[in-house]
């Protein structure tokens, strides 16, 4: 199966199916904020905005690596960046490695940066790609191919024992990332896609010269649901469907690391959890498949707009409500408290 053919496939699943997670849980849900009745200032001082990669955002919000490398992404991408643009936070492509083995699609990642030359875009390619690169001359052309402020490289090795055309092969890809640090222009942003990152490994990349991680846990998208419906061994797929770190722990895992700034995504599902994960360290938020599902086709921004409309009032909300001027004044110690009995 070629990758443009395996990408379509992944996009279709999770428009059409239910990938949640089935019992495990991200853990936003266990934490409260401590409510203000005095918060001593107006809504409007609430200033969300922040710097990432050298460019300033409305508020700390990433859509996460969606797609690219066939016919209909280029649809995708370009209303996603159009949206991006005109909300000003940051877009991640999805995977680039198709444009490595030919170049019938690479419109479809192009059209990103061409649409919104003013918010940070990353790049991406997976981990076990790069370890078998002796030249990682394609890598940096993946980061002109989209003019990216950084490039993201996923860990997924569950995603690939999983896909009937996976690579099982994990072996030198520390070595690589740390080469690929070295390399680059930009940042390398490491991430997982669903299972979390722990603090061992947070460590390593940390050590590897790493400077950001986004630790993508459980709770949200299972790429192991997406590959149970295209046709994985069903039962090993069921066996590890709720797999992973959970994203608040691992959120926690990678702060107590050290040496890294942490970017949280899996389970961030609106503007509450996104000031959850701030609360508890992160930088940023990512989110994918909410945005993925208010696009729709493609062809009605609107939807899109209005949903990060939405997170980003809630967002400000919670400032306000906790007195909450910068995105560094909700990270104060004793503004959130974990729930009882959940």
């Amino acid at each position: 199966m070629t990758i443009s053919k395996r990408k379509k496939e992944h996009v279709e699943i999770a428009m059409n199916r239910n990938i949640g997670f089935r019992d495990k849980t991200s853990g936003f849900e266990k934490y409260d904020f401590v409510h203000c009745a005095l918060p001593e200032m107006a809504f409007e001082e609430a200033d969300p905005s922040i710097e990432f990669l050298n460019r300033r955002i409305s508020f700390p919000l990433m859509i996460t690596a969606m797609t690219g490398g066939y016919s209909g992404a280029v649809r995708i991408n370009r209303a996603l960046a159009e949206v991006c643009g005109k909300e000003k936070i940051a877009l991640g492509v999805g995977s680039q490695r198709q444009t490595s083995e030919n170049h019938d699609h690479l419109d479809t990642f192009r059209i990103v940066r061409k649409t919104a030359p003013d918010i940070p875009i990353v790049g991406n390619i997976g981990a076990s790609q790069i370890a078998r690169l002796d030249d990682l001359s394609p890598v940096v052309r993946m980061v002109d191919l989209v003019e990216a402020d950084a490039m993201a490289v996923h860990l997924n090795p569950l995603h690939e024992l999983l896909q009937p055309e996976g690579n099982r092969d994990f072996r030198g890809v520390l070595r690589a990332i740390e080469k690929l640090v070295r390399t680059l222009a930009v940042p390398v942003i490491v991430k997982e896609v669903g299972c979390g990152i722990s603090e061992e490994v947070a460590r390593r990349l940390a050590a590897a010269g790493v400077e950001w991680i986004d630790v993508a846990g459980a709770g949200g998208t299972s790429w192991t649901g997406i590959e149970f419906h295209r046709g994985a061994n069903k039962r090993l797929a069921r066996s590890f469907w709720d797999w992973g770190i959970p994203t608040v722990q691992s959120l926690w895992m990678a702060k107590n690391a050290g040496g890294v700034r942490v970017i949280a995504s899996g389970g961030v599902r609106d503007g509450l959890s996104m000031a959850k994960a701030v609360a508890l360290g992160a930088e940023l938020c990512g989110a994918a498949l909410p945005m993925l599902k208010a696009l729709g086709s493609g062809e009605r921004p609107s939807g899109l707009t209005r949903l990060i409309g939405e997170w980003r009032e809630a967002f400000r909300s919670v400032m306000f409500l906790t007195g909450s001027r910068t995105c560094a004044d909700l990270r104060r110690e004793g503004l959130l408290e974990k729930t009882l009995d959940r």
